[in-house]
């Protein structure tokens, strides 16, 4: 009897380490195969390492009296339910709460705010990296703008920031929520980083104005045109610098 074709429930369940041993080899050498797809369950797999490392430490605070019970029973939900939201978490923010059927799109300030973070979790993830912060590297511009634009399917732009001290880097491609997200890398001759996240499938929303969040140490201004989505990340620069850098990259992307 052949091997059941690898499907994404199993690719989702592999980068969260829940195949037994058969299944697991099985989808390691259907990877082994695919290169892209590799590296997408790489990419997965380090988003959930920056999320751990963001919200494990919740579970080891200790609770504030009023909230001590002598029933042992309080504890044992308290400590079910802290780790039933940090599911929920990451199943949110790096996709891996899959269903079979389209998902409903969300209200467009949802996706702004969802997109922020993911952005945030993008820059904490790459922009520390010495020997490989990009997948494409910035001599070979016009083949990742091509690359990118043909897998988001939409024409991108790569905004140039000399002007403001910044010169490109290179990018890589992400996976979203719904589908491939492009990622670009800049950095100052200082060596500080900042990181452009651009999402396509962003319906039902005419606000274009800058919205602003923070991730941990990582600033982000992000905006919504028309059907594509942006967000600027830096956790080098100040507020209002980055508000700068983002004012630029807004009018080359909108002259």
């Amino acid at each position: 009897m052949s091997e059941a074709p690898v499907t994404e429930s199993d690719l989702q369940a592999y980068a969260d380490g829940r195949l037994d041993a058969k299944r697991r080899m099985a989808v390691e050498a259907w990877l082994a195969t695919r290169p892209e797809e590799a590296e997408r369950i790489a990419d997965y797999r380090k988003l959930a390492k920056e999320l751990r490392g963001i919200y494990d430490p919740v579970m080891s605070e200790t609770l504030p009296p009023r909230f001590v019970r002598k029933r042992v029973q309080w504890r044992r939900f308290a400590f079910a339910a802290g780790w039933m939201l940090i599911g929920l978490l990451i199943g949110t923010l790096s996709g891996w709460e899959l269903h079979e059927s389209r998902p409903t799109a969300a209200p467009a300030a949802d996706v702004g705010v969802a997109m922020a973070r993911r952005a945030a979790i993008a820059h904490a993830t790459y922009s520390p990296e010495v020997r490989h912060p990009v997948e494409v590297g910035a001599d070979q511009e016009a083949h990742l703008v091509a690359w990118l634009s043909k897998r988001l399917g939409a024409p991108l732009r790569v905004p140039q920031l000399d002007e403001v001290g910044y010169s490109l880097v290179g990018g890589r491609l992400l996976p979203g929520d719904t589908g491939p997200v492009a990622n670009f890398m800049y950095q100052t001759q200082k060596g500080a980083r900042i990181t452009l996240y651009v999402r396509t499938e962003v319906a039902g929303n005419r606000e274009t104005a800058f919205r602003y969040a923070e991730e941990g140490r990582v600033r982000v201004f992000y905006w919504v045109d028309r059907k594509m989505g942006y967000a600027l990340s830096s956790g080098d620069i100040s507020k209002d610098e980055l508000l700068k850098v983002a004012n630029t990259v807004y009018q080359q992307l909108n002259p």
